[in-house]
């Protein structure tokens, strides 16, 4: 790989959105390319800008790029079809992650491990941020379900990797609301592309009920019963 973009989907993420920008930094200072951050601001009306401002650049460039469609794969699709346009398809690495989650210090340095070995895409695990709105069953529940080893077949746009040239062929993200990143490890695998079901590059994610994307990872933590406050 000669060149890796990271893309962040952005939609009135002001609370967050400062954890996650630190986290993205220091992932990016160790991954050993040049990095180009994407940050898409969908229809924000909060305070995202002014967070995006004082947490100035982010690896080799950063780009802030705005559109108004509300929607996760639009704007998913947009960020990375800014770096096609920037570095070509050839030896580019494209990773995805969310306003509300905050990488580890080696997923990026790590989906690029997984690039070399040979693998087209990686997806990787989430854990949660913060379970204290939670009874302690519901917690031992979702952990019970949630599959935390490799094959695990979990996808989560939170936590994607992939080479330029295998989303080209795939068709890249579709303008969904949601699911959009598990109709692109879709059509990866029906282009033949291999994909790592990593358990190492785990990122952590808000346990909010409320989320961004109308069936995303929030909608099923709703549905978990809270813990009496």
């Amino acid at each position: 790989m000669r060149a890796a973009g990271v893309v962040i989907p952005v939609r009135d993420e002001a609370e967050l959105l400062a954890r996650c920008l630190s986290a993205v930094r220091v992932a990016v200072a160790v991954a050993g390319l040049p990095v180009h951050v994407v940050l898409v601001l969908d229809g924000c009306t909060d305070d995202s800008d002014e967070v995006l401002a004082a947490a100035g650049a982010l690896g080799q460039s950063t780009q802030i790029l705005r559109i108004d469609e509300a929607n996760v794969g639009a704007a998913r699709a947009a960020g990375c079809a800014l770096l096609l346009r920037r570095y070509g398809v050839r030896g580019l690495w494209l990773a995805t992650t969310d306003a509300d989650s905050a990488v580890g210090p080696t997923w990026l340095r790590q989906q690029l491990r997984y690039a070399r070995a040979g693998y087209d895409a990686v997806a990787g695990t989430v854990t949660i941020d913060d379970w204290t709105s939670y009874r302690e069953d519901s917690q031992h529940a979702y952990r019970r379900g949630y599959r935390q080893h490799w094959g695990h077949g979990h996808v989560h746009g939170a936590n994607l990797g992939f080479r330029a040239d295998a989303y080209v062929a795939a068709g890249g993200f579709t303008a969904l609301t949601t699911h959009e990143d598990v109709a692109l490890i879709a059509a990866l695998t029906a282009v033949g592309r291999r994909i790592a079901w990593a358990d190492d590059v785990p990122v952590m994610t808000s346990g909010r009920r409320l989320g961004r994307a109308p069936g995303g990872l929030s909608r099923f933590l709703s549905a978990l019963p809270a813990a009496q406050l």
